[in-house]
């Protein structure tokens, strides 16, 4: 995994440079302060996954105009908006190794910090003057805002299907990605069948990265991950190495894992007994071969794509996705 990181980073460090000197020359509030509470989050080590999307497909599709760094920030205020939203939502305590933003300032500053930043990323997208574009980008701000309110309507249900799960993070986060890898190939007015292509690699990268982040909270601990661990169950959010092995579960063990989940203030034994069941009926790694069966599908999607190194650069990035410890 070191090896693919360490490869994949010295390939694209000249693109995430420039993709980080857009990020804060774009940023420009008028109030120090919107500056300050979206830096904290911002700025505190994010892999710049979605804008690094946006830049390769826009290049494989023979765009090259030093604006694509702008327009890619786009895809990062939208999902530092949707992280300050959140963890103020969530209660969270901790993201990227850091206190969350409204336990340093307060929550309505939190919130408001994330509408600025959907308000700007929208504002950049006027400037393509591109209609599909800008209609593309408020379609991921919508999908998105609908995937929240619909893991929230189902936070701490434990009849919460994997179908259920797969459309949430569908609309949570593979949306995102698969507008980051749509709008690269539209900026670069790129034929139909290499824009579709595109947007099937993002759809189905999307999936990957979020059964990938979701399995890093049964098996990674708080110093790689970020974040505590275990800190989606006490959220309530039911993700897929549960919902399988809840599936597959004996009546004893599965009312020993509803009370562990339904127990509001888990301990750490409580939350090693989870893990304990769920390796026993082999959530993670359903989890792991779900994951795998949509990188596959990823790597599939790019074949009708130019055989470049941009390409070959794609599909490292989505195997990355997969094999991530943070």
């Amino acid at each position: 995994m070191s090896g693919l990181k360490d490869d994949l980073m010295a390939r694209v460090r000249p693109d995430i440079e420039k993709i980080e000197a857009q990020l804060k020359a774009n940023l420009t509030p008028h109030f120090d302060l919107v500056s300050r509470t979206a830096g904290h989050l911002m700025f505190a080590g994010g892999k710049r996954l979605r804008p690094l999307l946006i830049v390769l497909s826009a290049r494989l599709c023979g765009f090259d105009d030093p604006f694509v760094y702008k327009f890619a920030g786009i895809f990062e205020y939208l999902h530092t908006a949707t992280l300050l939203h959140d963890d103020v939502v969530d209660g969270g305590t901790v993201r990227r190794g850091k206190p969350v933003t409204h336990s340093i300032w307060d929550a309505p500053t939190a919130v408001l910090t994330g509408d600025f930043l959907l308000a700007r990323a929208l504002s950049i997208a006027s400037e393509t003057q591109n209609p599909r574009i800008i209609s593309v980008v408020a379609e991921v701000t919508e999908q998105m805002a609908e995937g929240e309110i619909y893991q929230l309507d189902k936070k701490g249900d434990l009849s919460f299907s994997e179908a259920e799960y797969m459309d949430v993070i569908f609309r949570k986060t593979g949306v995102l990605i698969q507008g980051a890898c749509r709008t690269g190939a539209m900026l670069a007015n790129a034929r139909p069948q290499w824009e579709s292509a595109l947007s099937d690699y993002g759809r189905n990268m999307g999936i990957v990265f979020q059964i990938a982040d979701d399995i890093l909270d049964y098996i990674a601990d708080a110093r790689e991950l970020g974040k505590a661990v275990g800190a989606d169950l006490k959220e309530g959010k039911l993700t897929l190495p549960v919902i399988y092995a809840l599936k597959q579960a004996d009546p004893g063990d599965r009312a020993e894992m509803e009370g562990i989940i339904t127990r509001p203030d888990f301990l750490e034994a409580d939350f090693n007994c989870l893990i304990e069941l769920i390796n026993r009926y082999d959530g993670i790694e359903y989890a792991q071969k779900t994951a795998a069966h949509y990188l596959d599908c990823a790597l599939d999607s790019l074949k009708p794509l130019p055989d470049t190194p941009t390409r070959d650069l794609l599909a490292m990035v989505a195997e990355y996705a997969l094999k991530r410890r943070k």
